[in-house]
């Protein structure tokens, strides 16, 4: 399974995929067109959903997303969600006064039935 990397942009997330089974992504998410962003990333994980390792770990390390990030997003979470084979955990980090961020996950948790772990870090 070929790794997906993307590097990050002022605009874009760094985006680390790797086929033995950690997921990346860090950074800014507002890029011009979400959905052409994040196709790959859906595309991919369809992909390793063919052979995925026995746990895959998803680290979401978002300063900040607009909208449409964010429902692009709420994508790839519906996709981890069809993987069988696998036990997906997501953590889902966000900085220690930013409850906007700690609210974004939690309404991602409370939509997904995936395991979320809440990691509060002194900064992204």
């Amino acid at each position: 399974m070929d790794n997906l990397t993307i590097e990050g942009s002022a605009k874009t997330p760094t985006i680390e995929f790797k086929g033995e089974g950690t997921l990346l992504i860090k950074g800014r998410s507002i890029p011009e067109n979400s959905i052409e962003f994040y196709k790959p990333l859906i595309d991919w994980i369809g992909n390793y959903g063919g052979s995925p390792q026995s746990n895959t770990e998803v680290n979401i390390q978002l300063e900040y997303f607009n909208t449409s990030s964010s429902k692009c997003i709420l994508d790839v979470f519906k996709k981890l969600e069809t993987l069988n084979g696998t036990n997906v955990a997501i953590n889902w980090y966000y900085e220690e006064d930013d409850e906007d961020m700690l609210e974004a996950g939690e309404d991602y948790q409370a939509i997904i039935d995936i395991p979320f772990k809440m990691i509060e870090v002194e900064e992204l």
